[in-house]
């Protein structure tokens, strides 16, 4: 929003004359817990009294709302060496896409976080979820039947459950899906006969029967569509692989755009992202043998995982580039939680795509791809992977295999971290050895693991188990989180 609409909604806000379930008006700042709290509450307030968003605005006396500014700044304002939004984002489940703007009205500072309605479920910041009550903050749980209209408003119809095409006969069902490849993928026989094999795909809810007719839902098209340039509403969902020449895009060698259905053409779309991967060549004494850069499974997992996960309401391809010495994975639309969780923690956006592509032995729904993505990578010797967030899409990036000194800071504490995580969800702890094993550094250079650990530390990524222990030696750490 530009200066002048944010100072319109105040004026707006002010006119109301009084805080409510979804605006609250704040002097200055307390504390960045306070400000968790408050989110989560506006945020599950404006969907109990069906408004789209709450807010929160510093500079504003609560007693008459009166505008007297305010020398808070969120976006300059840090904590334990974050941004402060970063920090309430690591605590907020699901994470609302909260804005925060700083403007000034009638020549007084003010600060102002725009919060999302909660959408399905209620947001919770370290695990508890908030809601107001007039103008009061109160434990969600509290108030059962605000909680329950919570979970059960914007119940609509999901993307997958949408019609991608209407009033079809049934020799079209089968022209436009792959139904063989269907049964083929769960080990069945086909069926002998044309309805059964649509009373299937009626049961799976990828066709619907419709005045004698049927009709081809989302989910039956984007998985199994023999061309998805047939379905208009579906036709940018398809992948596209593009392979660059060198590290940046200034020369292209390839760009290809699937047509088939996400079940039906995963295979071949792994094999063909492989295909066009940079390989090593190893020399023994005997052989000359082509290395892989990156592990196969580990390109699986990030590609499942960008199909499945991506936001259908977002426009755009999922798209693999493919670079001299990385490979970057995008999926349109931004995570649900943060990417600081990926290891341990699972939700998905899609369960409906999610669950049968499960059941098709395509992806793990339990959660545990990024897991595999990092074991491999530390077993290959490779960076850890970066995911970023943008600003309508996510990007995971794969590395290729560079010496512990070619790596910057940045990428240390990222593998320290992901190390840590790895060793903590296998119910082990990271230490000084477990480090070097992973970066290959000699006993000799311990001081080398030691100083990355720190800069982790530092970071507000890990921490140590035992806070009391102060030998270096037998010093175990666990994440931040944990």
């Amino acid at each position: 929003m530009t200066e002048e609409q944010l100072v319109r909604l105040l004026e707006h806000l002010l006119k109301k004359g009084k805080e409510s379930e979804c605006v609250e008006f704040k002097l200055n700042y307390h504390s960045v817990e306070e400000i968790g709290e408050q989110i989560s509450a506006l945020s599950n307030g404006a969907c109990v009294i069906d408004q789209p968003k709450g807010f929160l605005i510093f500079g504003v006396r609560d007693e008459n709302h009166a505008v007297v500014g305010t020398t808070f700044r969120p976006t300059e304002y840090k904590y334990k060496n974050q941004e402060l939004e970063h920090w309430l984002s690591l605590y907020l489940s699901p994470r609302p896409d909260f804005r925060i703007h700083e403007f000034e009205f009638k020549g007084k500072a003010v600060a102002m976080f725009e919060i999302p309605s909660a959408h399905n479920q209620p947001v919770k910041f370290q695990n508890e979820a908030y809601v107001r009550v007039g103008s009061v903050t109160k434990k969600l749980r509290e108030y059962p039947d605000k909680e329950r209209k919570i979970w059960e408003k914007n119940k609509s119809t999901p993307f997958e459950m949408g019609l991608a095409i209407s009033d079809i006969n049934a020799a079209d069902v089968v022209r436009l899906l792959d139904t063989q490849y269907y049964f083929e993928l769960l080990k069945l026989p086909y069926p002998t006969t044309q309805e059964a094999v649509i009373e299937k795909m009626i049961a799976e809810k990828m066709v619907m029967k419709t005045d004698g007719n049927f009709s081809l839902t989302n989910l039956g098209a984007l998985l199994f569509a023999k061309d998805l340039e047939e379905f208009q509403t579906l036709s940018r969902r398809a992948v596209r692989v593009i392979v660059y020449k060198g590290k940046n895009k200034l020369d292209t060698l390839k760009d290809q755009i699937g047509v088939k259905g996400y079940a039906v053409g995963f295979k071949g779309l792994v094999e063909y992202i492989n295909d066009n991967l940079p390989q090593n060549e190893e020399i023994s004494k005997t052989i000359r043998e082509t290395v892989r850069m990156y592990p196969k499974d580990a390109v699986r997992e990030l590609v499942a995982n960008a199909l499945i996960h991506q936001n259908f309401s977002e426009l755009g391809y999922p798209i693999i580039e493919i670079y001299s010495d990385r490979i970057e994975v995008n999926n349109p639309g931004l995570p649900l939680i943060t990417p600081l969780r990926f290891i341990d923690e699972y939700q998905s956006r899609n369960p409906i795509v999610a669950d049968i592509m499960r059941r098709l032995g395509i992806c793990e729904e339990k959660g545990s791809g990024f897991d595999r993505v990092v074991a491999l990578c530390e077993l290959y010797q490779l960076p850890a992977p970066y995911v970023l967030e943008q600003e309508k899409h996510t990007k995971v990036v794969l590395y290729a295999q560079q010496r512990l000194n070619d790596m910057d800071k940045n990428d240390k504490i990222r593998a320290c971290y992901q190390h840590c995580c790895l060793k903590y969800v296998s119910n082990e702890k990271m230490t000084n050895q477990t480090l070097r094993e992973r970066f290959k550094i000699d006993e000799r250079n311990s001081a080398l693991a030691s100083r990355i650990i720190s800069d982790t530390k530092d970071a507000g990524l890990i921490k140590d188990e035992d806070a009391e222990n102060k030998s270096y030696k037998y010093a175990r750490y666990v994440p931040f989180w944990a």
